[in-house]
């Protein structure tokens, strides 16, 4: 006969692997610390505190692209820190900001994320320092990562679905999925625009190296880099990540050229920077 003991044992095995199938930024690894000096967490007031909420990355200065849905309304008294590896340490590195101004897209969609690109102007210009840095991104005319190509994201967001948030900043290495594929009905169906570009790591197998991968909630904001440029922003996904039907869904931030170069006054004119 199974002891008491035996099936609370058992059930708490279930359990934890049910958790660590979704295990995360979902997945990846805490970064080298300020090696990804682009990095930027926008926090909101919680009481007496800041508390992370988004992320975001600096693309010139005093500028910070991240996406609509984590500021549609406005800034509302958050702010910006860079140059930070840990969310919660005392680092020297750390410089922090009011919003200036907050420009959203005008044709965000709320229904569903289409246009999820925003434009942060801080309220004084960053010191340039090896943990605070701008990053390229990428240009009209630019080529974006293909199917099954590697990208990589970072961020504090949830390492798994249960919301638990880490203190210092995680990475991953993820694929493209195929545009095609994410307009399937049983993807994304037509939520999925031309503007969108889909992304994770998934496990199909039982002896498979590494578990699924995949951005999650508080890595919204955040880049997609594809050989060293920024060529998404992490918008949005299924309702739980690391799904196998519900990648990761970035705006493609080629397609905005236009738009940024006349807030942020950054050159347009500039070479293929994928290789």
């Amino acid at each position: 006969m199974v002891s008491e003991r035996e099936v609370l044992v058992a059930a708490a095995v279930v359990v934890f692997a049910l958790i660590s199938q979704s295990e995360g930024i979902i997945g990846g690894r805490e970064v080298v610390p300020h090696s990804r000096p682009y990095m930027a967490s926008i926090q909101k007031p919680e009481g007496e505190t800041m508390k992370h909420e988004c992320g975001g990355f600096v693309i010139a200065d005093q500028w910070v692209m991240t996406a609509v849905h984590c500021m549609p309304t406005g800034p509302e008294g958050r702010r910006v820190v860079l140059g930070l590896h840990s969310l919660s340490e005392d680092e020297e590195t750390k410089q922090t900001f009011d919003i200036l101004e907050l420009h959203n897209h005008p044709d965000f969609n709320p229904l569903n994320y289409d246009n999820d690109i925003a434009l942060i102007k801080l309220d004084h210009p960053f010191n340039s320092s090896v943990a605070v840095r701008a990053v390229e991104y990428l240009r009209s005319g630019g080529t974006n990562p293909t199917t099954n190509e590697e990208v990589e994201t970072a961020g504090w967001g949830s390492y798994d679905n249960l919301g638990s948030r880490p203190d210092k900043l995680k990475e991953v290495v993820i694929e493209m999925v195929s545009s095609n594929r994410c307009r399937r009905s049983d993807y994304f169906g037509r939520k999925f625009t031309g503007n969108m570009m889909c992304a994770h790591k998934v496990c199909d197998g039982d002896d498979c190296e590494v578990k699924n991968e995949d951005s999650c909630d508080g890595d919204s904001g955040g880049p997609l880099i594809y050989k060293g440029v920024a060529v998404g922003i992490t918008s949005n996904g299924g309702k739980k990540c690391g799904q196998l039907k519900k990648p990761g869904v970035y705006t493609i931030i080629s397609h905005y050229t236009p738009w940024i170069v006349g807030l942020a006054g950054v050159p347009d004119s500039v070479e293929d920077q994928s290789t």
